[in-house]
């Protein structure tokens, strides 16, 4: 579709190793690596299983080194970087191109005369992953060797690899088990192959994300198992690593595969308002790259019916915030309206004391309820939600929750998170609790507190505000409360106009006063469906943020001016949490950006021009997806987690609202202008 390498890219280890593929199944788990074959993070593997989804995820199989055997001559397959500096065997130098078909990934070999072909996949709903083995050309049979190398601990590299572990033969592979009694064991396979069990450790991979980022860059995996096989011209084979109980071929997974994938497209294609006849091709990858997001998520023991948003790749689980904020653009916007319905029901579940939950950590299913935001942003994903899909039977339904939270809200709940009767304004926040967006945190030192009333929060409260309005007078309620307290919650944000600078104080009412600093959570005062603020001031929000804070790639957390910027995210953790809303840019701002500066100037055309790099991006780091965040400084450098739920939903989002507005205005774009 969009991403597609030769050799100029493959055949340089500095630049192949930098972009990365990402394979998912829908319910956690996840395979990631280069594309020159080489781990370069902990969380790199063929297949990283969720052991009770989302969440729990191990790794377990880490790579297969491959050497082609054509014509008595050996071609590596593979390429490892080792502590000592060196880096073998050196397959990358086989590689003719990658390409990323849809969402699964290509390699293709030239060896000698011969053409070979590897691809790989994840079986939805299972922790399985594929890897299929094809000679496209060659004029005599190949032999492939594999060599599968596995492990079973967290995916966070601890450095600890399960030992000892047994490996058992079993017909056409062997099978893997630990003493971990949590653990479960690893069937690997391969079609027609022969097979050698082995049981060593292979010490001193060499990680080199990981040094950027101040973590072990030093990591260890079992050789349990080589395989060996002879294919014909045009024959596949495939390999089989799996979790699951059934370890059965299914000879069927390919082709399942790919029609789970014109499905997802098909129907997103049937929801399009515009008379093209054909959706630009890096839409229609990002359309691929957010079911990637979407996982199952059980409410009750042995349960799958719940649903739930990954909040990013490699390291986030499902975090409340982003799984509100990027709802619309993942399900919504793409057609998936049967999975946005149980999301939002799938989290009323864990509402408590008038709270959403802020992110279920790893290992369990106990929520964190640290955010004063995340509960907001619940009303605007139901209030998208309805109008989408006019669906009153689950807005009654999830309707007493949002009365209790707003009871909640007025009355105080966790963190001093309560309506100021004074102005009627939403504060919030204690000392060494992080609440809003911005909730860098490291040891026990929060980056950016914002205690007090952040301006985005109450931008939020008083759409919520209006939203139960909006809602009750659907609903045939009562509504006079909530009207009442939105026109005291717009009188009290008057406070946030800062007349001396001619835009809005990010907090109000701190531990040291009014914070005055320029960040874009004003944005939101504009971007929102309703704004307490006049379309003046409105307008120079945009203004100000367009001329500092908007990048090629998103906006900048502070603008470059104030002297707590910092333009480069690098460094162990502390220094990159220090930077992390300090300057630098977030990609995901671009949909409130946008959404903001369609209100203010409904000019669609700047608005394609303010996403068309991420067309370019989609051949980034992140490979087909949205990268968390990038460096404040030009060049913009791709940093965080290469794949973001929030940044890939915004773009979904604002690229659908972009699109109607031009039918609205009846004008179609020109060649000249098409950013396609």
């Amino acid at each position: 579709m969009s991403v597609h390498f030769g050799r100029e890219t493959t055949g340089d280890l500095s630049i192949a190793e930098k972009k990365e593929w990402i394979i998912t199944n829908g319910i956690g788990g996840y395979g990631s690596g280069s594309i020159a074959g080489s781990i370069t993070r902990g969380y790199h593997g063929l297949m990283v299983a969720s052991l009770h989804p989302p969440i729990d995820r191990k790794l377990m199989l880490t790579k297969l080194d491959e050497v082609l055997i054509y014509r008595n001559t050996a071609y590596d397959l593979t390429t490892n970087r080792w502590d000592s500096g060196s880096v073998s065997p050196k397959g990358y130098r086989n590689i003719e191109s990658f390409t990323l078909e849809r969402s699964i990934p290509c390699w293709r070999y030239a060896c000698a005369d011969a053409v070979f072909e590897k691809r790989l996949w994840m079986v939805h709903g299972k922790n399985t992953t594929y890897v299929s083995y094809t000679l496209v050309s060659a004029e005599e049979p190949v032999s492939l060797k594999v060599s599968a190398l596995v492990n079973n601990r967290t995916f966070h590299n601890t450095g600890q690899v399960p030992w000892p572990i047994e490996v058992d033969s079993i017909s056409d592979g062997v099978k893997i088990t630990t003493h971990d009694n949590d653990a479960l064991p690893l069937t690997i396979k391969m079609q027609g192959a022969t097979v050698s069990p082995k049981n060593e450790l292979y010490k001193n991979f060499y990680l080199p994300v990981e040094v950027t980022r101040g973590l072990n860059s030093n990591d260890t995996h079992v050789h349990a198992a080589d395989f060996e096989v002879t294919i014909q011209q045009g024959q596949t084979v495939l390999f089989l690593g799996t979790a699951e109980e059934d370890t059965d071929f299914d000879l069927t997974a390919y082709d399942n595969k790919k029609q789970q994938e014109t499905a997802i497209l098909d129907q997103w294609q049937q929801l399009r308002k515009s008379q093209k006849k054909e959706q630009p091709n890096w839409v229609k990858q990002l359309v691929l790259a957010a079911d990637q997001f979407v996982v199952n998520r059980s409410t009750e023991p042995n349960s799958t019916a719940g649903k739930s948003i990954i909040a990013g790749y490699h390291w986030f689980g499902d975090w409340g915030r982003d799984t509100m904020i990027s709802l619309p653009g993942l399900t919504l916007s793409t057609g998936r309206h049967e999975d946005a319905g149980p999301i939002l029901e799938t989290f009323s579940h864990y509402i408590n004391e008038g709270m959403l939950p802020n992110r279920f950590p790893n290992a369990a299913d106990t929520p964190e309820y640290n955010t004063i935001d995340a509960t907001l942003w619940f009303f605007q994903a139901i209030r998208t939600y309805f109008e989408t899909t006019e669906d009153k039977e689950l807005l009654g339904r999830l309707y007493p929750k949002l009365q209790e939270i707003i009871d909640w809200h007025i009355k105080g709940t966790r963190y001093g998170i309560q309506v100021d009767p004074n102005d009627n304004l939403l504060r919030g926040g204690q000392d060494g609790i992080q609440l809003t967006w911005m909730d860098a945190k490291v040891g026990d030192k929060v980056i950016t507190p914002r205690i007090g009333k952040p301006i985005e929060v109450n931008a939020l409260w008083y759409n919520a505000l209006k939203a139960m309005v909006l809602f009750a007078d659907i609903l045939e309620k009562p509504s006079n409360q909530y009207k009442t307290m939105a026109a005291s919650t717009k009188k009290g944000f008057e406070r946030f106009w800062n007349e001396e600078k001619g835009y809005c104080f990010d907090v109000l009412d701190g531990p040291n006063g009014n914070e005055a600093l320029l960040r874009p959570n004003q944005l939101f005062v504009v971007s929102l469906p309703e704004s307490p603020l006049s379309t003046k001031q409105q307008k120079q929000i945009v203004d100000i943020c367009s001329e500092t804070l908007l990048t090629s790639h998103g906006l900048r957390s502070l603008a470059n001016f104030e002297q707590e910027y910092i333009g480069i995210y690098t460094g162990n953790q502390y220094q990159r949490d220090s930077a992390y809303h300090q300057g630098t840019v977030w990609g995901w701002l671009i949909g409130p950006f946008i959404h903001a500066h369609l209100k203010i100037y409904k000019n669609t055309y700047s608005a394609q021009r303010f996403l068309k790099p991420f067309k370019d991006h989609l051949q980034g780091d992140g490979l087909g997806t949205i990268s968390e965040i990038f460096d404040g400084d030009a060049p913009f450098t791709p940093k965080g987690c290469v794949a973001q739920a929030w940044s890939v939903g915004q773009i979904l989002q604002v690229y659908d609202e972009i699109e109607n507005l031009e039918i609205i205005q009846n004008t179609e774009l020109t060649p000249k202008l098409a950013i396609i």
